[in-house]
């Protein structure tokens, strides 16, 4: 632990502010945690949300457990001023404000069929039959899972999951899977995952998960686009260029 020990205000209670506030607390440190919303968690509150990522509700109650165990002071509900801070006794400030989603440069982009990520995995609209994604990284993965499922994900359900794979339980074949049909439930509504690299999608993923995504979203059928050069959104959808082929993806 620390021997000169210092009051530390920390901006954000999301990934990184929850990070450093149990980090410096554990250091010996006096911390207070704010957070404009009414919860901790940031974007872990997003990421708990797509199929296959429900850990993250234990690594939020392991997050609520260590700033309890402790004594970090959170205030919830408080969006904290430059003013209040510079007027604050703190000997230190983290800003820990996260991000907000970037909005890319597209003619129409502002037509109301056009939402952001967090209000889609927020709840906060109702999506439609037909869906493009723009932007096929991490987040565009996890929004297509999300828009993919219906019911209750198989990452909580074992034999559901294991039928999904195509998985024999009753090992009578050589690694378990020789004859066994996977059987994916269709995606419930049509979704098209862009991306203006010319390249394989989920390249970035991570290596040794990246290709269970990418199988399992083709297996639900979601369709893939790489080489798209983003022209126009109407009322007819989406306009643009898939390598030298103009199409329009009515969504």
């Amino acid at each position: 632990k620390t021997k000169q020990s210092k009051n530390l205000g920390i901006v954000g209670a999301g990934p990184a502010g929850l990070a450093s506030a149990i980090t410096a607390a554990e250091r010996g440190h006096k911390v207070t945690l704010f957070e404009a919303k009414d919860k901790i968690g940031g974007q872990f509150n997003l990421a708990r949300e797509i199929p296959g990522k429900e850990e993250f509700d234990e690594t939020l109650r392991y997050y609520k457990r260590q700033l309890d165990r402790l004594g970090v002071y959170v205030q919830l509900d408080t969006r904290v001023t430059i003013t209040q801070l510079n007027n604050s006794d703190f000997d230190e400030i983290i800003l820990a404000t996260g991000v907000v989603p970037r909005v890319p440069v597209i003619e129409g982009i502002d037509h109301p069929t056009v939402v952001n990520y967090t209000d889609v995995i927020n709840g906060v609209i109702e999506i439609g039959e037909r869906v493009a994604i723009i932007g096929a990284g991490g987040i565009g993965f996890d929004v297509a899972e999300f828009l993919s499922h219906s019911g209750h994900p198989t990452s909580l359900n074992i034999p559901a999951f294991m039928q999904e794979w195509g998985i024999d339980m009753d090992l009578q074949a050589r690694g378990g899977i020789e004859g066994v049909e996977p059987k994916f439930t269709p995606s419930p509504r049509t979704i098209f995952l862009c991306q203006r690299k010319a390249e394989g999608l989920g390249k970035n993923l991570g290596k040794t998960t990246g290709w269970i995504h990418r199988l399992g979203l083709i297996k639900r059928g979601i369709k893939m686009l790489a080489g798209c050069a983003y022209q126009r959104i109407d009322d007819q959808g989406l306009h643009l260029l898939v390598g030298d082929e103009p199409r329009v993806l009515e969504v």
